[in-house]
C-alpha cells in the first residue's frame, strides 16, 4: 500500500497482523479507547500508556469499563511525573 494512504479494517487481528508486517520490528501505536479495548480483548495488545490527568471529565469512552470479566494483568515499566500530568506505561501479561 502507498504511503498515506488509508484502509479500512474490520477485523481487529488483521488489522494489528498487517500493521506489524508494514512496521518492520518497529513499534507500532494506537490511540483511543475503543482500539485499546478491541486489541485486548484479541490478546494483541503489548504496552499501554495512560496520562493520567487531575481532572474528572464526564464524557467520553471509559477504558476500562467495557472490559471482560476476565483479569488481564500489567507490568508497569515508566513512570513520568509531569507538572500537570502522570504518564503511566505498562506491560501486558
Amino acid at each position: 500500500m502507498p504511503p498515506g494512504s488509508a484502509k479500512f479494517y474490520t477485523d481487529v487481528v488483521a488489522c494489528a497482523t498487517e500493521a506489524r508486517a508494514a512496521a518492520g520490528g518497529r513499534a507500532v501505536m494506537v490511540h483511543g479507547a475503543g482500539a485499546a479495548q478491541a486489541l485486548l480483548r484479541a490478546g494483541h495488545l503489548d504496552e499501554m500508556e495512560i496520562h493520567l490527568l487531575p481532572a474528572l471529565l464526564g464524557a467520553g469512552r471509559p477504558l476500562f469499563e467495557t472490559r471482560d470479566a476476565d483479569l488481564v494483568e500489567l507490568e508497569l515499566i515508566r513512570r513520568l511525573d509531569g507538572r500537570d500530568a502522570t504518564h503511566l506505561r505498562y506491560q501486558v501479561h
